[in-house]
């Protein structure tokens, strides 16, 4: 009778434990059953919500279910961040990150809503690009060097233009580098920075290629100099600033990647790496972005985490250096 009972016991486990797994596999091949909302924290025309919502439509394919862009800018995306952080990890609430929301802001900010750590789950990369340094056209310098030049003639007289941790940080280490004084003006968007770049409120601007690119190739306002350490295929007439200043290792690199909240399911995280992959080596992808010296670079979940901890020393590293106080 004792062996009969404990045979029926393991035949009832055995039931749940099939119900469980068919359960957690249905679940997997369902995935996603309902739109995706994929929180852009920069305004729409940033580089950001561009390279988001260009990944966003190959996603909605391949998916077969909308990833639909939400905006929520502000605080140097920390608004948005903070939103993913506490929202309900079951993988249809995402972040298109950036080194600002997910490398940067643990330095800047004393007191961040959210552990920067352990709040996200890393999804997949997206890819990087460097950023231009540019000035408004009536600013009397012809080059970096000149505009530098400039400054040490009237110390914290030049202003620079930033909405977002990269744009800012890049210009700090500039200042740090040419041992200038400038003043930093803030704004909530980079399209309402570069307004105020090419109508003369603000002298310099260091943004991402999506912002500057096409304002450089109008004429609007004049480019300097790139922040990545070799010339861009897309600007290759644009010096690097170590080119420019004679010095050696300025370097600064905007990425954008996916986040979901802590927790989110396994299977949801490796459905999504798998179609961000496949829209990051799409031609279309790669050839509308390549002009703006975005380079896409498909990989794992894990590699995204050890490339976030990589990330978080490098900036902590280039605040300090910079003398940007956390606030």
């Amino acid at each position: 009778m004792k062996n009969n009972r404990i045979l029926g016991n393991l035949i009832k486990l055995g039931v749940t434990l099939s119900i469980c797994l068919g359960s957690t596999l249905a679940l997997a091949d369902n995935y996603p059953s309902k739109p995706i909302k994929a929180i852009v924290p920069f305004a729409p025309g940033s580089t950001t919500d561009q390279i988001g919502r260009a990944f966003a439509a190959k996603m909605s394919e391949l998916l077969g279910q909308p990833v639909v862009i939400e905006n929520r800018p502000g605080a140097n995306g920390l608004i948005g961040a903070d939103f993913v952080a506490k929202a309900p990890a079951d993988g249809y609430t995402i972040l298109f990150g950036t080194n600002s929301t997910n490398a940067a802001l643990k330095s800047l900010v004393k007191n961040l809503p959210y552990n920067q750590e352990t709040a996200f789950a890393p999804i997949g990369y997206f890819g990087s690009a460097p950023l231009i340094i540019a000035i408004n056209n009536d600013v009397p310098a012809k080059s970096l060097n000149g505009f530098v030049s400039l400054a040490k003639a009237n110390p914290g007289k030049m202003t620079f233009a930033y909405a977002s941790t990269s744009q800012r940080v890049s210009s700090e280490m500039l200042a740090s580098a040419a041992d200038i004084k400038m003043t930093g003006v803030s704004y909530k968007s980079g399209p309402n920075a570069m307004t105020d770049v090419i109508g003369g409120q603000v002298n310099m601007f260091t943004s991402d290629f999506g912002v500057s690119l096409p304002q450089v190739q109008a004429g609007k306002i004049r480019g300097l100099a790139v922040t990545s350490l070799k010339r861009s295929p897309a600007i290759p007439e644009l010096p690097t600033v170590n080119e420019a200043l004679g010095i050696k290792g300025y370097e600064l690199i905007a990425f954008f990647a996916v986040f979901g909240p802590a927790d989110m399911p396994k299977d949801a995280i490796l459905r999504l790496n798998k179609v961000i992959n496949e829209a990051a080596k799409s031609k279309d992808v790669i050839e509308r972005f390549s002009a703006m010296g975005f380079e896409t670079q498909p990989g794992t979940p894990e590699a995204l985490a050890q490339k976030i901890k990589l990330e978080t020393a490098k900036w902590a590293k280039a605040i300090k250096e910079a003398g940007i106080e956390p606030e």
